[in-house]
């Protein structure tokens, strides 16, 4: 059971360094702690069979090739994860790129019928700002580092109100920059949020 421990140890420690994450991107991934996947690596304990299952999906290996010595005749497929990350960062960026061709053709749309709009129809690059948020973080919670989540929500938070206040501004000439004030227990329940953890 010893030597099974030290396999397992040697292998997730050997795919997680290929793959270049760290102890915590991969802890986060599997909703353990950091301190769960360092005890994995240095065989002081054996995760359980479904995290091994999940070890072996997120690296694109089997549950076999984590149990065994030898991998002379397999090899991890590891490799194509910088591929694989280089093109969800190709997507999300289109997705972002997105939000702003449909604001760019809301307000070309706008600026020809002017005569029948209202002239303040360059709002819509103020108001895509907060669905840029959005999309981004709805992609890096998929794909990538969930801790930047804490940045994003903030920044969306805080682009939102922004925007209220800007809009109410230019609008209807109604400054409530106390609006402001809200974002003080937002931005502490995202602080609280941001700090729960699975151990």
């Amino acid at each position: 059971m010893e030597d099974l421990r030290l396999i397992i140890a040697k292998n997730i420690s050997t795919l997680r360094k290929a793959a270049a994450i760290t102890q915590f991107e991969l802890a986060e991934k599997l909703n353990y702690s950091d301190k769960a996947v360092s005890k994995w690596e240095r065989g002081e304990s054996i995760p359980d069979v479904v995290v091994l299952k999940a070890i072996a999906d997120i690296f694109s290996v089997t549950v076999d090739y984590l149990l065994e010595e030898d991998h002379t005749e397999k090899k991890p497929k590891v490799a194509l994860r910088g591929k694989v990350f280089a093109n969800h960062g190709f997507i999300t960026g289109m997705s972002l790129m997105l939000v702003w061709l449909i604001a760019l053709v809301i307000f070309v749309t706008g600026d020809m019928l002017r005569e029948y709009t209202h002239n303040d129809h360059w709002l819509v690059f103020l108001w895509s700002v907060p669905p840029t948020f959005i999309v981004w973080l709805v992609f890096n919670s998929i794909w990538f580092n969930r801790r930047r989540n804490f940045l994003i929500i903030s920044l969306l938070m805080w682009s939102t109100l922004a925007v209220i206040h800007i809009s109410l501004i230019i609008l209807f000439s109604v400054n409530v920059r106390f609006i402001y004030l809200l974002g003080i227990p937002g931005q502490i329940i995202i602080f609280f949020w941001s700090r729960l953890r699975k151990n």
